[in-house]
């Protein structure tokens, strides 16, 4: 999967573009990769290392580090200070894979359709950003088709979810 931000709040999306070069499995336009998903967790003051494929809608990351494609992310529960919550879940129904560019202008659409119905206002009236985890052509291969998006807090971590927030 990769993470990426849309629109005109660049300055994050610089960042998250620079991460998504690094990573390997799924990636996040910025960062997430096809994992091998050892079914081992680690916990740290950051969160608990997750399977990049176990990550769920309702889900709080501690990815605000990642870089390109990644197998885990740090997962906390949402009332704990956190970068991103998992608000939707596209899949692609796309027998090959339709490459990178098709993958993120879906989840551009998509994920800023979605954010309104999350947060209760449209995207270019909120505060807040997005970004989103998508299948590499690695991960596409075994079966990868879900792109998950994300909301982000341009001014830092979040405590609680954002769903209606209306900001």
């Amino acid at each position: 999967m990769i993470r990426s931000v849309y629109g005109q709040r660049i300055a994050l999306a610089s960042a998250l573009v620079a991460a998504t070069m690094a990573l390997s499995g799924c990636s996040l336009l910025g960062n997430i990769v096809a994992g091998s998903g050892g079914g081992t967790s680690t916990d740290t003051a950051e969160g608990t290392d997750t399977d990049v494929f176990t990550i769920g809608v309702g889900d709080c990351l501690n990815d605000g580090s990642a870089e390109g494609e990644v197998s885990t992310v740090k997962t906390v529960p949402c009332g704990e200070p956190h970068d991103s919550e998992a608000y939707a879940s596209i899949i692609m129904d796309d027998e090959s894979f339709p490459g990178v560019q098709a993958v993120q202008d879906r989840a551009e659409v998509e994920c800023t359709a979605e954010f309104s119905a999350f947060v209760g206002l449209d995207y270019q009236s909120s505060a807040y950003n997005f970004s989103y985890y998508y299948p590499t052509e690695s991960s596409w291969g075994q079966g990868d088709r879900e792109i998950l998006c994300l909301i982000v807090d341009p001014a830092g971590k979040t405590t609680g979810s954002l769903q209606g927030i209306a900001g």
